[in-house]
């Protein structure tokens, strides 16, 4: 194993075991280095390794401190990749979010307080009757983003905001090149809507489903059956 990975999974052993917790410092570079029996470098390269997926938070003139660790904050990560990924691999991003999405619009259904539920109304009641495409985008993702939130699992939310990026630009283009898309995508985030509002999971899943599955048929269609074909 590389002095850098072995370093790593030190680190990460004394957060797991808990001697390192959400928010505690960590020694001093020379004593840690020591007591891991690590170089200061490998230690150093560890460190910023970690910082940079959000494990810990370099402080300079302060120290190194581990992070709340916090879902929405360690998948963070996921954003940044998953903005990278070309259209012929977006679809097996909207694989997972077929997956992931409609189990969120039903715990939404079960378990998002009403206040919250009204606020997702209110996300769609912005719109105007002809709104611009990058308005309905806009929209869309806070709309996804509060449904998420509102199953009331962290980790969820977190990976489902994570797959919004490539697959909001999916249904960007789609917007563009299909007759009656941004109609539908309206129609069809008033039905999920609806269904939360009325604490019916199965149908705000169903309804979920279709709208993830439409977008993901589209994108098939456009780049080939298997998705390999490059737009």
């Amino acid at each position: 194993m590389p002095v850098t990975d072995e370093a790593i999974e030190k680190i990460k052993a004394m957060i797991v075991s808990g001697e390192l917790g959400p928010g505690s410092k960590l020694p001093r570079e020379a004593d840690l280095a020591e007591r891991l029996g690590l170089s200061r470098n490998s230690l150093r390269e560890a460190v910023k390794a970690l910082s940079l997926i959000r494990v810990l938070d370099v402080r300079q003139g302060d120290g190194t401190y581990v992070t709340s660790l916090e879902p929405d904050l360690l998948l963070d990560a996921l954003t940044f990749v998953a903005d990278l990924q070309q259209d012929d691999t977006v679809l097996q991003f909207l694989e997972v979010r077929r997956i992931l999405e409609p189990a969120a619009a039903a715990m939404a259904a079960r378990a998002m307080p009403d206040e919250e539920i009204a606020a997702l109304g209110e996300v769609l009641d912005r719109l105007d009757d002809a709104p611009s495409l990058d308005a309905l985008i806009e929209n869309d993702l806070e709309f996804h983003r509060r449904l998420a939130a509102g199953s009331g699992n962290a980790v969820l939310a977190s990976l489902i905001e994570g797959l919004s990026g490539p697959t909001a630009r999916a249904r960007l283009w789609r917007g563009r090149a299909e007759d009656g898309a941004v109609e539908r995508t309206q129609q069809q985030h008033r039905a999920i809507y609806e269904a939360i509002a009325a604490r019916r999971p199965e149908l705000a899943q169903a309804w979920a489903t279709v709208h993830v599955g439409e977008v993901e048929q589209w994108l098939r269609g456009t780049l080939g059956v298997d998705g390999s074909a490059r737009a």
